[in-house]
């Protein structure tokens, strides 16, 4: 079976590395590693592809390194032993490692003694956050690189080279043809390699048009792994979109995750967002983010999209208060920090003193509530944030003058 494309293009020196230009270019730090032809155990990560293994490979061709490429989750232990083994034979090697976030706890206690020694150098891959994936025992013998995501004029550069090394033979292809593909690949460049290949192979007589990628029926490709970083950043976005009032943003993520099929995030993140963004502004909302939710269960999709549609919207458009869980985050930060202090006497569990609220006119009573160390702690400080908000705040401050 031939090599895709995007095989064949794999870089052979840092010069041939698309983008990255913080980390190859003249006076970068893997330039200058590179230049004084030394190496040392490092994490690349980045989105998929940026050009990681790319990278990678880059490193080692140029320096001329001994190395064995190995994939976290595809090979086991026994393929790990016959690294070390080569390593002790030639006192040394280079290990590029794939999905290093997905190495198990055995791989990691035989990797580690190597490591630490420097008979192995690790390049481990990763499209997770290695600060929060990545064992720390691994990850404090490495060196993190992030990979930062490739612009539309990288993946445009990254094309025309693919055309000029004439690996697709008599192939034609209008410059507009280019850019609609570039724009396809949301800036994944072995996907924009992919691309390329299946209009090559699809079209007659190997002229690549605009009507030859209409033919081929693209579906446009933007990141979303659930299991990866750019989920996580598609669901931040989402709630940020919500939370600054952008509905047109807000439906927009929230198609990705349609598209996704992820409704299960929606759920929460429309709940939470009900309660964080929005909170006494719209005390209403949690129940309506029910009711919508309950309906979607029962409609599946499609159909979820409308009542989904309907209710982004809405959360969008709603006034926002955050006084709500930022009252009960500056108490929980006291009783972190050891500020408790004991409940005072009259209000203990079957206390003789205490003065029952009901018993006085607009059943209120002055009495001390908080430990007397916290006396006078103020945790809600209330807004403006509408009319529901505002008549608790008018509330709240007459109780405060009454207390004082």
């Amino acid at each position: 079976m031939n090599e895709p494309l995007a095989i064949q293009l794999r870089p052979n020196c840092l010069n041939d590395i698309v983008g990255q230009e913080h980390l190859v270019s003249q006076g970068k730090v893997l330039y200058n590693l590179v230049q004084h032809k030394k190496i040392f155990s490092m994490i690349l990560y980045g989105k998929p592809g940026i050009g990681k293994t790319s990278l990678a490979f880059a490193i080692v061709n140029e320096l001329n390194l001994r190395y064995r490429s190995l994939n976290a989750t595809i090979n086991n232990k026994k393929d790990f032993d016959v690294v070390i083994e080569e390593a002790k034979m030639y006192k040394g090697i280079v290990l590029i490692l794939d999905e290093i976030h997905r190495m198990n706890k055995d791989k990691q206690d035989l990797l580690l003694p190597y490591l630490e020694s420097g008979l192995i150098t690790l390049i481990g891959m990763t499209t997770s956050n290695p600060y929060h994936k990545i064992n720390p025992a691994i990850r404090s013998r490495c060196q993190i690189f992030e990979l930062h995501e490739l612009s539309f004029e990288n993946i445009i550069q990254g094309l025309e080279k693919a055309v000029q090394k004439n690996l697709l033979p008599s192939l034609k292809i209008e410059e507009e043809a280019i850019k609609a593909i570039a724009r396809l690949s949301s800036g994944d460049l072995r996907s924009a390699y992919n691309l390329l290949e299946v209009a090559y192979y699809s079209s007659s007589d190997f002229h690549i048009t605009i009507k030859t990628i209409e033919n081929a029926n693209f579906k446009p490709v933007f990141f979303h792994d659930r299991n990866e970083d750019g989920h996580y950043d598609v669901i931040s976005a989402f709630q940020k979109s919500i939370r600054g009032s952008d509905v047109n943003a807000a439906l927009h993520y929230l198609a990705r995750l349609i598209e996704a099929e992820d409704l299960d995030i929606i759920y929460r993140r429309m709940t939470v967002i009900a309660y964080e963004d929005i909170g006494l502004a719209n005390p209403g909302i949690g129940p309506k983010v029910d009711a919508c939710i309950n309906a979607c269960e029962r409609l599946g999709l499609p159909e979820a999209r409308i009542p989904l549609g309907n209710m982004v919207i809405e959360l969008a458009l709603s006034p926002k208060s955050n006084t709500g869980h930022l009252a009960l985050d500056e108490a929980l930060e006291d009783i972190r920090k050891g500020n408790t202090g004991n409940v005072p006497d009259h209000i203990k569990t079957n206390a003789k003193d205490y003065k029952y609220p009901h018993d006085y006119p607009n059943s209120f009573v002055k009495q001390e509530y908080m430990p007397a160390n916290l006396k006078g702690r103020k945790y809600y400080h209330p807004k403006d944030s509408s009319k529901f908000e505002s008549s608790l705040k008018k509330i709240y401050e007459a109780l405060e003058r009454k207390f004082e």
